[in-house]
């Protein structure tokens, strides 16, 4: 086991574990916010046809080569091509057709028009410009051809991927399966949020913020309930959790106070401890282990801290655990807006946001920074990190930050 590690051998050790993997088919409809399993491929060209960009005719471009305002190209109407009609006639010299925004632009045509830069009546039209073969078509395969690679493994499915799979008619997509990640709340002073509070107790608050995180990169996150300061009872909470998850996170008891037992329960649980402690501040006091080729991870009952345990340490591993091919947060550098006062022993994590001033981009903290306080998440896009060892820093000086 190693003790007092740094944020980044515990971030890399989490992550190097191995990961179980299973995969699962959803309909499209479904599918918003789910991680693919596997490259997903144009079936059918987009667009599927030729096609005009607007109302008006579809025409042979060489037939308007002479036109002037005097001189005009004087086509005849053999048919008028609404959206979802297919063309019945061949478009031959001094011939065109109308059509309407996307309707198929018919065999011999080569060009369009829009209506309201010509003069027509229902049986011809006018056009008073040389029109250019080739001009203002939109070609079948434009935007997407065949076996086109769409979106790659481990891309999360947003809005326009759906479109896009819309488009090519994919009705069903093979996504990785959500990895279950029980969470337990340790602690003899936890109350149920519902219920009615106790003297000297607090709401267990822990459990709906990690869940809300876990849900958002997309884990299934479960509610493994309370447990009191017992390391025997935490034990046998984590085994059986352990039997019907992924992964079990725990939080509270992963100090070193009389009543912090998540150590000794994974001593108990016979799992093999990999660190305890992390030089990090808040967030620091985290115990990771593995049972059964499943990570536990004990987190602090601090609720900022967790939450911070969760960004710098865990959060890699839990989007790889979910199968997303980016899994680090991406780093920038940016300017403090305020000084930093305190001498850093250990790495600092700040909650901030960034604004861009003057064409420089800052970090700017969000609120309180210890770790109880949670208001300063609220408006917090960005996680700065003050390194080991620093001196206090004026504004100014630049930090790595961490885009969440």
């Amino acid at each position: 086991m190693k003790r007092n590690i740094s944020a980044d051998e515990a971030c890399s050790i989490l992550f190097n574990q191995p990961v179980t993997i299973r995969s699962e088919n959803v309909k499209l409809a479904d599918a918003y916010g789910r991680v693919l399993f596997e490259d997903v491929k144009a079936r059918i060209p987009y667009p599927p046809f030729d096609r005009s960009p607007y109302d008006g005719y579809a025409f042979r471009g060489e037939d308007t080569a002479t036109a002037t305002q005097d001189n005009q190209a004087v086509l005849q109407i053999v048919e008028e091509i609404p959206a979802g009609t297919y063309p019945q006639h061949e478009i031959t010299t001094g011939y065109a057709a109308k059509i309407l925004t996307g309707g198929p632009i018919p065999k011999g045509a080569n060009a369009t028009i829009k209506y309201e830069i010509t003069k027509f009546t229902d049986t011809e039209v006018h056009i008073f410009n040389p029109v250019p073969p080739n001009t203002d078509i939109v070609y079948a395969g434009t935007d997407i051809m065949p076996e086109a690679i769409l979106a790659q493994k481990g891309t999360t499915i947003i809005a326009p991927i759906i479109t896009t799979l819309a488009n090519q008619g994919i009705d069903n997509v093979n996504v990785f399966a959500k990895p279950v990640i029980n969470i337990i709340s340790t602690g003899s002073e936890l109350c149920e949020v519902g219920e009615t509070l106790r003297p000297a107790a607090i709401y267990n608050s822990n459990v709906h913020t990690l869940s809300a995180y876990l849900t958002g990169v997309g884990a299934q996150p479960v509610n493994g309930g309370c447990v009191q300061d017992d390391p025997e009872a935490i034990a046998e909470k984590i085994a059986k959790a352990l039997d019907m998850s992924d992964m079990v996170i725990t939080t509270g008891g992963a100090s070193v106070g009389d009543y912090d037992w998540a150590l000794k329960s994974a001593e108990i649980l016979g799992a093999d401890v990999l660190f305890w402690k992390v030089e990090m501040r808040p967030g620091g006091a985290v115990v990771a282990a593995v049972k059964d080729n499943k990570l536990y991870l004990g987190l602090s009952g601090n609720p900022a801290a967790a939450i911070l345990g969760l960004f710098r340490l865990a959060m890699p591993y839990i989007k790889k655990l979910c199968g997303r091919a980016e899994c680090f947060y991406k780093q920038i550098d940016v300017a403090l807006l305020n000084p930093m006062k305190k001498q850093n022993p250990k790495t600092r994590l700040l909650r901030g946001r960034l604004e861009i001033i003057d064409s420089k981009a800052y970090f700017v903290e969000s609120g309180g920074q210890r770790s109880e306080d949670i208001a300063s998440f609220n408006d917090c896009d960005l996680l700065g990190e003050i390194s080991m060892g620093s001196p206090p820093l004026p504004a100014g000086a630049i930090i790595k930050a961490y885009r969440l």
